[in-house]
C-alpha cells in the first residue's frame, strides 16, 4: 500500500493535503511533516497544507489558503482523520483521486486508496514509515523541517510517550528523527508552554472537579467560566491530561461550551470509551476520544454513561 501511494504521488503535479478540524500537533505534524517530507523530494510539484489555523498551532506551521480551482486535477490526500464528517475543508471530495492515511478505527472507509494502521502511535509515525519506503523504493530524503513535525506529532499524540499508544517501533521512529538539525526544546516549549490565564484555569479544574467512587471523574467549563479566565474553547485543549494525575481516576471528561454546542473531550486509562464518544456524534480511539453535545442535560447523560462504563470495568 505504502508504494501505491507513492506511485500515485508521482502521477500528480499538484498535491492538497487535509486533517481534522479541531487539530492537534498529530494533526498538523501528519499534515505538515508530508507536505515538507514531498516538498523536499519533488521540489517541481505544488503542495498546499490546508484547513482553519488554530493559533496554539502557529509553532509548527501555518496553513494556506487556496481558491477552489486548485482542487481541479489535484490528488487530495487526508491524514489523520477517521471520518469524513471530520475532515476540515469539504472540498476534499473535488480533487481527482483521494488518499486516507490514518491511524484511528477504520469505520469511515473513504476515499480511493486508503491506509490505515491502528498499531501506530500517530499518524505522524506513519508518515515517517511512507518515508522509510519512499527512502527504499525512490532514494526519498528526509528533511529537518519535516523530521521536526514529525518528532512534534508523535510527542503530541503519545503524551511525551507514557500514552499505552506508544510502542517500541514509537522510541525508534523516534530516534531516527532526533538525529536532524531541529531544537527539541523549542519544540516541547512550543507544545506544553501555558499562558497565565490557562494556569489559572488549571487550577480551576483541580479545584471543581468531581469523581465518583469508581473513578470516573469530570469537570464543565461553560462559556462564564471560560470568559473569567480569558480563554478560548480551543485554548482548553492544553488541559485535556490535567485530569490524568488525580489518583484513582478511571476515565475523565472535560465538557467546554462554545457558541451553539459542548465539545467533549474524553480520555481513558483502561476503559474502552470511543463507543460512548460515537453515541454522542464523535468517535476517536479506544482511551482518547472526542464528542459533541448540545445541551447541560446531554451532558448529564454523558456522565451517567461515563460512570456505567467504569463500573463496570472496576
Amino acid at each position: 500500500m505504502k508504494r501505491q501511494i507513492i506511485d500515485k504521488i508521482e502521477q500528480y503535479d499538484t498535491i492538497i493535503i487535509h486533517r481534522h478540524v479541531r487539530p492537534d500537533p498529530d494533526a498538523y505534524g501528519s499534515q505538515f511533516g508530508l507536505k515538507r517530507l514531498l516538498e523536499a523530494n519533488y521540489p517541481n510539484k505544488t503542495i498546499y497544507a490546508i484547513g482553519e489555523h488554530d493559533p496554539s498551532l502557529t509553532f509548527m506551521e501555518t496553513p494556506e489558503v487556496i481558491g477552489d480551482e486548485v482542487f481541479s486535477n489535484s490528488l487530495v490526500i487526508v491524514t489523520d482523520t477517521a471520518n469524513t464528517a471530520r475532515i476540515d475543508d469539504s472540498r476534499y471530495n473535488t480533487g481527482a483521486f483521494l488518499i486516507k492515511i490514518d491511524h484511528h478505527p477504520n469505520e469511515d472507509q473513504y476515499g480511493d486508496m486508503l491506509w490505515v494502521d491502528t498499531t501506530a502511535s500517530s499518524c505522524s509515525e506513519m508518515i515517517y514509515e511512507l518515508y522509510e519506503e519512499g527512502k527504499e523504493y525512490k532514494n526519498w530524503q528526509m528533511s529537518d523541517a519535516a523530521a521536526r513535525l514529525l518528532f512534534a506529532g508523535i510527542v503530541g499524540d503519545t503524551g511525551r510517550f507514557i500514552y499505552p499508544s506508544t510502542t517500541l517501533r514509537t522510541f525508534e521512529v523516534a530516534g531516527q528523527l532526533i538525529k536532524y538539525d531541529f531544537d527539541r526544546t523549542e519544540v516541547f516549549n512550543g507544545m506544553y508552554e501555558k499562558e497565565p490565564n490557562l494556569l489559572h484555569l488549571q487550577g480551576y479544574i483541580y479545584e471543581n472537579f468531581e469523581i465518583d467512587e469508581n473513578g470516573a471523574c469530570f469537570i464543565k467549563l461553560t462559556k462564564e467560566v471560560l470568559e473569567r479566565f480569558r480563554v478560548t474553547p480551543n485554548d482548553t485543549s492544553l488541559l485535556v491530561g490535567s485530569l490524568s494525575d488525580i489518583r484513582g481516576v478511571c476515565a475523565w471528561v472535560i465538557f467546554v461550551e462554545e457558541a451553539n454546542q459542548i465539545r467533549v473531550r474524553l480520555r481513558s486509562k483502561g476503559p474502552i470509551i470511543n463507543e460512548l464518544a460515537k453515541k454522542y456524534n464523535g468517535g476517536g480511539h479506544p482511551l482518547a476520544s472526542g464528542a459533541t453535545a448540545y445541551s447541560w442535560e446531554e451532558v448529564d447523560r454523558i456522565i451517567e454513561d461515563l460512570k456505567e462504563i467504569c463500573r463496570q470495568y472496576k
